[in-house]
């Protein structure tokens, strides 16, 4: 497997280039360059897992990257975390674009809920994680290719098609192979 990373924190920018003998991994080149891809990752951070120890909120964001790196999913952090079918009926009548509810790749971003962080302390800390993991490779692999994770308390019928990966704090990993 070939990885480069590189970054800059002036800008935001990190450059990922993969390349791997995984027929769903193939070299793609993406960018993480804008203020735009921590805030989703935070807010996806403070939703997903805002009560866990720091290694499970770096694990939620690390499937995030996972699955961008992985051509099964939409290139960029927030596009990935909006994944869902759009409502045509809010689209037709009010010009907007509203997900359908609870059709999401992540629960939170169509649940029909306000998406303002209630708890700063707690976002604060999120965007610290995402900001860190970003900029500085900080926790980087932490879930070892993960790109699917649910919390312990469920058992989707889903998980059972996936490798698994590990637990971490109340979440179990897989990966997609």
């Amino acid at each position: 497997m070939f990885r480069k990373i590189t970054s800059t924190i002036l800008g935001l920018f990190l450059t990922v280039t993969t390349a791997q003998a995984v027929d769903h991994l193939i070299p793609r080149t993406l960018s993480y360059h804008n203020i735009e891809s921590v805030e989703c990752l935070a807010l996806n951070i403070y939703f997903e897992a805002r009560d866990e120890p720091v290694a499970g909120q770096a694990a939620v964001a690390d499937v995030v990257l996972n699955r961008v790196l992985d051509i099964r999913w939409p290139n960029t952090i927030c596009s990935v975390i909006k994944q869902g079918p759009i409502s045509k009926w809010w689209k037709e009548k009010h010009g907007k674009e509203v997900p359908i509810r609870n059709r999401c790749q992540f629960s939170w971003y169509c649940d029909g809920k306000g998406d303002d962080p209630k708890n700063q302390d707690a976002y604060i800390k999120a965007r610290d994680i995402a900001y860190s993991i970003l900029v500085h490779e900080k926790y980087k692999g932490l879930t070892e290719g993960a790109t699917h994770y649910h919390a312990d308390y469920v058992n989707p019928k889903w998980s059972k098609d996936f490798t698994i990966v590990g637990t971490i704090g109340a979440h179990i990993f897989y990966r997609a192979d």
